[in-house]
């Protein structure tokens, strides 16, 4: 097994460098959680519980719908959309572009977010609790919450009104998890250790050897959709407790869409919610460079899955009731709504992207379009807007293409603390 030193050297920086860097971002990684934890001492001192309202909904105007599963129906054709909204966005699941349709929604139905105090995310990796949200006071109507979390629902429930609709989105665990391994590798330090070029099927040919449960951040290394909904990943997948949780999660969400069949899913979302087909457009973000992508073998996703193996029962329980929905609904009509989705997103991208596709970072124009990367590498890609948009079109293309990170800071986030890390990075090129 190589020593660490000699892992270093194989870097294209000097191993010294590396060093110095990983060094310098631990103990400002402390202090600045230090800092946030005096920041937000406050927030635990809360008065009085008030009740969360029935509903925070505001009077919109209702829509034509030829739905017959809308529960918001007021007869066969007319529907009121449903604003008050718990989107529990899980890691590596095309859940950031989901999360700018959420975006653009509020904006134009003028709803109140809950959002993260200092930082884009609830603190996680540590379950939700109510004070996290930035600005609460008991009683006060919050429309939606969608920043990442690890989910704790009675705590969620403080939050947000008693008629909240709940929304999450899995995707296949064994591309889930090659998409979490590689993506955050830098952050795992168990991963550091694993020799050879090829760390994930190192680490796939005996898990066992590398894996802690214990490890800083090893949580994103196995079961971490689980891991999201704030059970605990390490359980074997037949032990009772598995079953339950997942029963529990059935019960609590109204609808489990899957990345793999994002369209269809937006389809039921839009059903179930009673929007409107323009409220759903989307471009896709976040995504990877091809050449970052590694090919799972049916040997490797065989493994994958058996290391992920609560995520696999997950998936498989709620890709059966997606299908039930999904006939519920009709295929035909499913398929009709699709065809009509994609073609006006074809016609966005026209508008909107220069050149018609995503590009590499250091092929992106605006900084205002920098997608954040993860550390180490910048293997994310990003858009460039079309010049001349029509100014019809101006506003939405921009919002369309806006990374999350710059759209919470445009929506009034308090984001001190992820900036800062972020000049951080910058400063030490990492």
């Amino acid at each position: 097994m190589v020593t660490f030193v000699t892992m270093l050297q194989n870097q294209q920086r000097p191993w010294w460098q590396l060093v110095l860097s990983r060094l310098t971002v631990a103990a400002l990684f402390i202090s600045v959680t230090l800092l946030y934890c005096l920041s937000t001492l406050q927030t635990i001192f809360s008065p009085t519980e008030l009740p969360v309202p029935q509903s925070c909904a505001l009077l919109l105007g209702p829509h034509s719908n030829q739905s017959t599963t809308n529960g918001s129906q007021q007869d066969n054709n007319i529907c009121t959309p449903k604003v008050d909204i718990m989107f529990m966005k899980t890691h590596k699941t095309a859940s950031s572009t989901f999360l700018n349709v959420l975006f653009r929604f509020g904006e134009k139905q003028k709803l109140k977010f809950a959002f993260p105090n200092s930082r884009n995310d609830f603190l996680y990796p540590s379950r939700f609790q109510h004070t996290y949200v930035q600005g609460f006071r008991s009683g006060t109507c919050f429309n939606i919450m969608c920043n990442h979390m690890r989910f704790n629902a009675p705590e969620v429930a403080k939050v947000l009104p008693r008629d909240t609709t709940y929304i999450t989105i899995l995707r296949d665990p064994a591309q889930l998890f090659e998409s979490s391994f590689h993506y955050f590798d830098h952050i795992v330090p168990l991963t550091w250790r694993i020799p050879g070029e090829d760390k994930m099927a190192e680490f796939l040919r005996d898990p066992t050897l590398y894996f802690s449960p214990n490890g800083f951040n090893s949580f994103y290394l196995k079961n971490l959709l689980f891991f999201d909904f704030g059970e605990d990943n390490t359980l074997d997948a037949d032990d009772p407790r598995v079953e339950e949780s997942i029963r529990l999660i059935d019960e609590h969400f109204h609808l489990v869409m899957l990345t793999e069949h994002f369209e269809e899913s937006l389809i039921l979302l839009k059903d179930i919610l009673c929007w409107e087909m323009s409220d759903l457009l989307f471009f896709k973000l976040n995504s990877r460079k091809e050449t970052t992508v590694s090919k799972l073998t049916p040997e490797l996703r065989a493994k994958a899955l058996q290391w992920n193996s609560i995520d696999w029962e997950l998936y498989k329980h709620f890709n059966l009731t997606f299908w039930k929905k999904v006939d519920a609904y009709g295929r035909e009509r499913m398929a009709k709504d699709v065809a009509e989705l994609r073609m006006r997103n074809a016609e966005m991208v026209k508008i909107c992207i220069e050149g018609g596709h995503s590009v590499v970072a250091g092929s992106i124009h605006e900084e205002a379009m920098q997608p954040w990367q993860p550390i180490g590498e910048k293997s994310i890609m990003g858009y460039n807007l079309n010049k001349n948009i029509d100014k019809a079109y101006q506003v939405l293309c921009r919002k369309m293409l806006t990374p999350e990170i710059q759209y919470l800071t445009d929506l009034g986030v308090n984001m001190w603390l992820t900036k800062l890390w972020g000049h951080v990075r910058n400063i030490i090129n990492w």
